[in-house]
């Protein structure tokens, strides 16, 4: 049976569930087959993104978090992503940098919390 829009959405769909599950890497399967169709689909990229970062695949999930904000240099979430992402990665100076730029661009207080202006040696927080 041919690959049809329908398909991909339905896998899509699906990839979101499995991820829900804790399933990332049936999540990953289904996405490459869907960004292999589209690959401009940043939603894709970013659910993919996510279940990488879910699997531990650090490396795969830092590269589509960056692609996910060539497209979108605005996208908190994405920034809040990768940061967490270097974090993990053990590269703080980087992850500090994209949880600041998610807290400028969306002040929830996650994102606030994590970009830690208050200990930023300025006296910003004082």
């Amino acid at each position: 049976m041919p690959e049809s829009p329908e398909t991909h959405v339905i896998d899509y769909r699906a990839a979101e569930q499995l991820l829900a599950a804790r399933d990332p890497r049936g999540a990953v399967k289904l996405l490459d087959s869907v960004i292999g169709a589209h690959p401009e689909n940043t939603a894709a990229r970013l659910l993919r993104a996510r279940a990488f970062f879910a699997a531990a695949q650090l490396r795969p999930a830092e590269l589509e978090f960056e692609l996910v904000l060539e497209r979108e240099p605005d996208n908190a979430f994405a920034h809040f992503a990768l940061a967490r992402t270097f974090e993990r990665s053990g590269r703080p100076e980087l992850a500090k940098r994209h949880f600041r730029l998610a807290a400028a661009l969306d002040p929830k207080p996650e994102y606030l919390k994590a970009a830690r202006f208050d200990l930023d040696g300025t006296g910003a927080g004082d």
